[in-house]
């Protein structure tokens, strides 16, 4: 794992500095700590720069960018491929040589051989940069689901281009100036979807997307891969004994996989089934004990799972640490804004930082439980969403006046909260009531937002960011369009941008067995009822590997990672929100109604609503504006 950066300019006249690379370079010291590279070509064109968290062949020769057998070709790349070795045995038969045993070495033979198409061949998780010196031609590529991250600015002049938004603010050409266009979408959802930004002019190369660059500044970009849903009519292509096997395999090959590596390597383990699996596989592929790390909540036993997290250690024998959070872990925002380069809404990334930051003590890698929701429909937003489908005509307004008539819920875990939520849109179409019942403003912000904010957002469609994806998945049935739509969003947007930017920051490698493309496809190939019934979420993997999931775990209620906000906000941190937020001076007031903002932290502490996610994103974005005038001035640096 490494961070990757670098320019091109399209005018002569206009040269690469090295001291700019260089400084690009080393804003992403914590990608990569072990090693660095830089290089800048004769005639000042282009210029790579490169930060390395050594993993496999960790000798210097393997260091980045790496040159083609010619010298014209340069590469340089955040991630790891899966399936270097076999690419290797065959292109060694095409009679190529090779002085490494780096993934990386596979990349630049393979681009010497297949060109553009390279991308094509490879398994893995990936940010990859190609110098075509002949060519003149500049690539940017990414990993099929987005697990790494690849930004770009570009003008009539040069692109820029960067693992993280960070290493392009060090570029004295990139402007920092917030985008209006994406703030609505922030406050909505958390994130900004790509390939947009927060920050104007900054895009991102999305997710199984090639973009090139040639030397005059024109730019072009090819979708390389697609996961495509079964069609709704499609008759089921396997029976249920032979899925099950099959899921079984290709789970076991994908750990297997992700079990090479040169350093010492662990994973991630909550009391969830997915990461329960990833574990129980890597103990019979190995023959030390697995070591498991795990975190939980000081006082709020609702948001804690390391009892049953150790009881999973215990039944694989895993060497096994805990770590346990408090409010004070709100302290840490400054630092989490900086490592998301702005504002982020999942409050989960409190826990994913300080797990990491745990787990890099004794391991530089870690596998994850993430993609188990995403492939076999485990959020229980898919099974409400469906559930929603055979309501008869106002029967959740009936619900919702009902609900009405029942005390608050403490938070929005709470029975009643969900039930609550169920109700509120059960009568919108399919992905828009999902969509609603994932956003952090479910009634629009028309009345949050400063109108001059807000412009014509408020009659925008809420589903734009994954319309085209929505459309592509037209013949596939009601979960199948929920399963595509998350799996273009909210998987590259939220989970894989957490759980990158959290390991990251403390130059721990995080692998994710279950985004294993293989296994993705084979999943989104199985009828529905094989992944959610009425009783069960999963279902196929969860028989899978029954022998594995300790029965007490395989009935747990799906909790997710979430933290205790709803609480915090009302106790510890009631005055810190109170005095961020409502004060005449608060920056973000040129952003939000200040009386919008007064409503919903009064209502949050009366215990009327329960606000804590959305409190969350507020005090984010507040945080976030104090600290740009910093970072305008070219100040940026770890807190």
């Amino acid at each position: 794992m490494c961070g990757i950066c670098g320019e091109l300019t399209f005018r002569a006249g206009d040269a690469v500095r090295l001291d700019t690379i260089t400084a690009m370079r080393d804003r992403l010291e914590h990608r990569g700590p072990d090693d660095r590279g830089v290089y800048v070509a004769a005639t000042g064109r282009v210029g790579l720069g490169f930060r390395r968290l050594a993993i496999l062949d960790l000798r210097h020769d393997a260091n980045q960018p790496m040159e083609g057998a010619a010298g014209a070709v340069r590469v340089v790349f955040n991630g790891e491929i899966y399936n270097f070795r076999e690419l290797r045995a065959a292109l060694e038969q095409q009679g190529h040589r090779f002085r490494t045993s780096s993934d990386t070495e596979v990349i630049v033979r393979l681009y010497e051989t297949r060109g553009a198409d390279f991308v094509d061949a490879l398994d893995g998780m990936f940010a990859i940069a190609v110098w075509d010196e002949r060519e003149g031609r500049l690539l940017l590529a990414r990993d099929r689901a987005g697990k790494k991250p690849l930004f770009f600015f570009a003008d009539d002049r040069r692109l820029v281009f960067g693992s993280e938004i960070k290493a392009l603010f060090a570029h004295p050409d990139v402007p920092v100036e917030i985008d209006p266009d994406a703030l609505p979408a922030f406050f909505q959802l958390g994130y900004a979807p790509h390939p947009a930004t927060i920050y104007r002019g900054i895009r991102q190369v999305p997710p199984a997307t090639i973009v090139a660059i040639e030397a005059d500044g024109t730019i072009a970009q090819r979708t390389y891969w697609r996961l495509s849903q079964r069609a709704a009519d499609e008759a089921p292509r396997v029976d249920r004994a032979v899925a099950q096997q099959r899921v079984r395999a290709l789970v076991t090959d994908a750990v297997r996989k992700r079990l090479v590596s040169d350093v010492p390597l662990g994973a991630f383990l909550s009391a969830g089934i997915d990461s329960t699996i990833v574990v129980g596989v890597m103990s019979q592929l190995t023959t030390e004990p697995v070591r498991t790390f795990t975190i939980g909540f000081e006082g709020d036993p609702g948001y804690d799972e390391t009892a049953a997290a150790r009881r999973v250690a215990e039944r694989f024998h895993t060497e096994h640490t805990e770590f346990r959070v408090t409010p004070s872990a709100v302290g840490l925002i400054d630092r989490l804004i900086w490592h998301h380069d702005g504002p982020f809404g999942d409050s989960s990334a409190i826990p994913t930082f300080l797990l990491a930051q745990l787990t890099r003590r004794h391991v530089t890698v870690a596998l994850t439980g993430d993609g188990g929701d995403e492939l076999f429909a485990g959020y229980l937003r898919f099974r409400a969403a469906l559930a929603a489908e055979h309501l008869p005509r106002g029967a959740g307004a009936m619900l919702a006046a009902a609900l009405r008539l029942l005390p608050h819920a403490s938070s929005e875990r709470d029975l009643v909260a969900r039930a609550r939520r169920f109700a509120r849109f059960a009568h919108v179409p399919l992905a828009e009531r999902a969509a609603r019942w994932n956003s952090l403003f479910p009634d629009g912000t028309a009345e949050l937002l400063q109108p001059d904010v807000i412009g014509p957002a408020a009659a925008a469609d809420p589903l734009a960011h994954v319309r085209p994806q929505l459309e592509a998945a037209a013949g596939a049935s009601p979960l199948g369009q929920l399963l595509a739509a998350n799996f273009a969003s909210y998987l590259p947007d939220d989970l894989l941008v957490k759980t990158d930017r959290c390991t990251m920051a403390h130059s721990l490698e995080a692998r994710s067995p279950l985004l294993d493309t293989a296994l993705a496809e084979y999943a989104a190939s199985l009828p529905d009822e094989f992944k959610l019934t009425r009783t069960r979420t999963k279902a196929i993997l969860r028989d899978a590997f029954a022998d594995l999931i300790p029965p007490d775990i395989g009935k747990r209620p799906k909790t997710g990672f979430g933290v205790p906000l709803d609480r915090w906000f009302r106790t510890e941190l009631r005055d810190y929100v109170r005095d961020l937020l409502l004060p005449r001076s608060a920056a973000i007031a040129t952003y939000v109604r200040p009386d919008a903002m007064s409503r919903l932290v009064d209502d949050h502490l009366a215990g009327r609503i329960n606000a804590g996610h959305r409190l969350w994103a507020l005090v984010c974005f507040e945080r976030w504006l104090r600290i740009l005038p910093e970072w305008r001035a070219r100040q940026l640096s770890p807190q």
